[in-house]
């Protein structure tokens, strides 16, 4: 694709959001009913290809265990307030009765507690005694302090998620983790990211993870882009990092690396584009933050709203719309995506004729 010319020094690459594209019906069409929804990375099979993004205001344990049972993997922030307090339904409830202006100072009051490796323990049992699919992430800085407390309580996927995650970052400071050396001594699959470049992807793909997760996270409630002035439109970065694990599945003689959407996925269609670009599955935060179940009560918030030095989120007000089961899966009351997601891909899969979400990766896009 041509460079465009943004003044005489600089040139850059167009890209595109998932607003920007749409999907090209074809030729056939099928019943929504025969279509599959299924996904699986290693030995773990999900009936739907959603992931519930690591954040407070969307999963508990409780919601993590109910989101297992509709055939979904809910993914437990391992540094959020679940793992810093015992008891953090009333600080929940505060959180979503701060003032606007107030809540950002707020949080990160809250947060200064310190990590507790039991309750980090105590949290991923609750998970697994359910009898659910256990999934927790932590940041890339606090990796290698929790990361035995939580193979030992029994994760089955260790997610590593950060706004930008390399393989090959620099520090004066402090000694870097080694995601290949790490990857290659757990015992579980990891999924790491999130990256938006096919060279940063391929980088991470060569390190073992079984998925990348591409996007800056946060979604909705970040603000990275008016914050460090650094994004890229999903559409694209997610096409780049598909080309990255076509090209990593030939590298390795057939090793397959997942793809993960992860951000600017806050309506059914943008599940069903993210698939269309390359996606196996998407990691999602605001529409399990409308659930009623959900822990934030309306509000929604990610580890960016609380950092101690350079917040780059904020707690936003997204309302409810009805219950995690109707969110998944209707019926809908409202037209505008946010409800019956499970039912919106099915159908855009069966509109243009497809059984599965491989077969769906080749869809036809125009943009405009």
């Amino acid at each position: 694709m041509a460079d465009i010319e943004i003044g005489t020094a600089k040139r850059g690459r167009r890209a595109y959001s998932f607003d920007d594209i749409a999907i090209v019906p074809s030729r056939r069409t099928r019943d929504p009913e025969e279509v599959s929804t299924a996904w699986q990375i290693d030995a773990y099979r999900f009936e739907l290809p959603v992931l519930a993004a690591p954040m407070d205001s969307v999963m508990s344990p409780d919601t993590a265990i109910a989101l297992g049972r509709h055939g979904g993997l809910g993914v437990l922030d391992l540094e959020g307030l679940w793992t810093r307090y015992e008891h953090p339904e009333k600080l929940l409830d505060e959180v979503a009765a701060i003032e606007g202006p107030l809540a950002t100072k707020r949080l990160q009051e809250i947060y200064a507690e310190p990590i507790k490796a039991e309750l980090i323990t105590a949290r991923l049992k609750q998970v697994r005694e359910a009898g659910v699919t256990v999934a927790g992430a932590l940041s890339p800085q606090r990796t290698k302090e929790f990361a035995d407390a939580v193979v030992d309580a029994g994760v089955d996927l260790f997610v590593i998620r950060g706004t930008t995650v390399s393989a090959e970052h620099v520090s004066g400071q402090t000694e870097p983790l080694n995601l290949k050396e790490f990857i290659y001594e757990l015992d579980v699959p990891v999924i790491v990211g999130g990256c938006a470049t096919y060279q940063a992807a391929l980088h991470l793909m060569r390190t073992g993870a079984a998925g990348v997760l591409v996007g800056f996270g946060g979604g909705a409630a970040h603000t990275t882009r008016s914050v460090l002035g650094i994004s890229v439109p999903m559409a694209s970065a997610v096409a780049d990092v598909a080309a990255a694990r076509r090209d990593y599945l030939d590298e390795s003689g057939g090793r397959y690396v997942h793809v993960i959407a992860d951000g600017s996925i806050g309506r059914s269609g943008d599940i069903a584009k993210a698939i269309a670009c390359g996606a196996d599955a998407v990691m999602i935060g605001s529409p399990f933050a409308r659930a009623v179940e959900a822990p934030g009560r309306g509000f929604h918030w990610g580890a960016e709203a609380w950092h101690p030095e350079l917040p780059r989120g904020g707690r936003v007000d997204m309302g409810t719309v009805g219950d995690l089961e109707s969110v998944l899966f209707g019926p809908s009351s409202v037209p505008d995506g946010t409800m019956n997601l499970i039912g919106a891909l099915r159908r855009a899969m069966a509109t243009t004729g497809y059984t599965d979400l491989k077969e769906f990766q080749r869809v036809e896009v125009v943009v405009g």
